[in-house]
């Protein structure tokens, strides 16, 4: 091999600086997730939870057929 030694440790110190820098990475992103768990922990611990179970986006529907909206009702026809 013609190779000189200088090139075999440049291309043989790489795959570990890769690696390092991939760990780095990943461990930023777990400290990120844990972050941001830690935040929805708290938001939850402060926002008081529904008393009565019931969803207010759901209030006021009844179980059945729904009434027509206004932009459901078609006036022109209507004789």
């Amino acid at each position: 091999m013609l190779c000189s030694s200088y090139n075999w440790l440049v291309n043989k110190s790489r795959p570990s600086q890769q690696k390092r820098q991939r760990e780095r990475q990943r461990q930023e992103r777990q400290k990120e997730k844990q972050a941001r768990r830690q935040e929805i922990a708290t938001q939850k611990a402060n926002n008081p939870s529904r008393s009565d179970g019931a969803d207010p986006d759901l209030a006021g529907i009844q179980p059945g057929p729904q009434p027509l909206q206004d932009w459901q009702v078609d006036t022109e026809n209507t004789e």
